[in-house]
């Protein structure tokens, strides 16, 4: 499944807020309780890379996520460009 950090900015209160979703779904304002702001920008995270101890770890977030991404682990590389590399080769 996939996973996002969504932005979100009030109609009413004008603060900001993130969020992370399953979807670019709309969110209720958690300052003033404004419902339905649609995010104005999402940042797709369903795949990361993390680095952990002089690796980089390929993390992806599996169709039966749903509340939280629940990330498994898909494999370690050396470099940021061998994981990135994996990820190239994989999609």
């Amino acid at each position: 499944m996939a996973w996002f950090l969504n932005l979100y900015k009030c109609d009413r209160c004008r603060r900001r807020w993130a969020d992370e979703w399953s979807c670019m779904c709309d969110d209720e304002c958690p300052h003033c309780g404004a419902r339905d702001m649609t995010p104005y920008a999402s940042e797709e995270l369903t795949t990361l890379i993390e680095e952990e101890r002089g690796e980089f770890v390929v993390l992806w977030s599996p169709e039966t996520a749903e509340h939280d991404p629940d990330y498994r682990e898909l494999g370690r590389f050396p470099t940021r460009e061998k994981a990135l590399e994996f990820l190239a080769a994989d999609g």
